[in-house]
């Protein structure tokens, strides 16, 4: 039976505010290079404006958003549930998902009010990004945000692992993966970062319970996850939580488990000025070839390509003559 939406996506609603900084901002500011750190309202401001506001470059964000876009983009059907507040960011925000065509649990209810959360993405010259992130109303996520009949009409189910990081987002998670496996949706589930694996292990196990049918990480995440020393043992012990899984490796391309094979994915040479995404757009490309015919080695490839098309520019998004070139270049 075709479902309406190839995968429903539940995670934070973050504006990404992207900047070019120097690695010396970040010791001035004593700010830990390429990680996620939460941060106060005025902190972040503070960060934005010694930047340059004026040159603030906007977009919808959040891990789960980026990905549920990247669907929608390359032609799936998506729908995204999230908090965002109804605050002039919050219209910004909606608005550049409905652009997309993606539907929300907040399109026709009225908004509460408070501050939607923002992310300020601070890039480098070497291509990495460090994160400082506001969370604003994001912060009250909760099972309130979980829409029932979405889930029941998508094939794929996607959980942001941020949201193990706040009570009201933990049960929420927990909630949809519930409600996915009473209406025979199945789970895919992205660890986030090496951070929130080592802070939350415990919660991750407690979502994952008896096992998903699919699950993203990059390689760092995979070994904390497993607590191993190297990526081949982390392997073997993945396949205890998920059927599938894909592990990311930056350059060296992705690994990825089809449930019974081992599958190398080759990455694309490519000159990386901003890493912000990556992963995202990966999960993403690879959810929408796998729920549009595409079989987990073509997946793979056209997420690769994906992948290594976000990292040759800034910002999580690819615009529609890009993700028209990768589509023609893997057909």
């Amino acid at each position: 039976m075709n479902k309406k939406y190839d995968v429903y996506g539940i995670g934070n609603a973050l504006v990404d505010i992207d900047f070019e900084i120097s690695n010396d901002f970040l010791t001035k500011h004593d700010i830990k290079k390429g990680l996620m750190t939460l941060v106060d309202e005025e902190t972040q401001s503070t960060l934005i404006n010694e930047i340059d506001p004026d040159n603030a470059n906007r977009k919808s964000g959040g891990s789960a958003a980026n990905t549920v876009m990247a669907v929608s983009q390359f032609g799936g059907n998506a729908f995204y549930s999230c908090k965002v507040a109804d605050d002039e960011f919050g219209d910004f925000y909606l608005k550049d998902l409905a652009d997309a065509g993606i539907k929300t649990n907040l399109d026709d209810i009225q908004r509460e009010s408070g501050i939607t959360g923002k992310c300020l993405v601070m890039i480098t010259d070497d291509a990495d990004r460090t994160m400082n992130t506001f969370l604003g109303i994001t912060t009250s996520l909760s099972t309130s945000e979980v829409d029932e009949k979405a889930i029941k009409d998508s094939e794929y189910i996607y959980l942001e692992g941020y949201l193990v990081a706040s009570p009201t987002a933990f049960e929420a998670m927990k909630l949809t993966k519930q409600l996915a496996d009473k209406n025979g949706t199945k789970t895919s589930i992205t660890l986030s970062d090496p951070s929130i694996v080592e802070g939350f292990k415990g919660l991750f196990h407690e979502v994952i319970g008896n096992g998903v049918e699919l699950l993203f990480c990059n390689e760092d995440e995979a070994l904390k996850f497993t607590d191993s020393k190297n990526v081949n043992v982390a392997r073997e012990e993945l396949k205890k939580f998920a059927k599938k899984f894909v592990i990311t490796q930056g350059k060296n391309g992705a690994m990825i488990f089809d449930g019974d094979t081992f599958i190398d994915i080759e990455p694309y040479e490519v000159k990386a000025v901003d890493t912000n995404g990556a992963g995202d757009m990966f999960a993403g490309a690879f959810l929408y070839g796998i729920t549009n015919g595409h079989s987990f080695a073509g997946s793979g490839k056209l997420a690769s390509l994906a992948s290594s098309k976000i990292v040759s520019q800034f910002g999580p998004r690819l615009d529609m003559k890009a993700i028209k070139e990768i589509q023609n270049r893997i057909s």
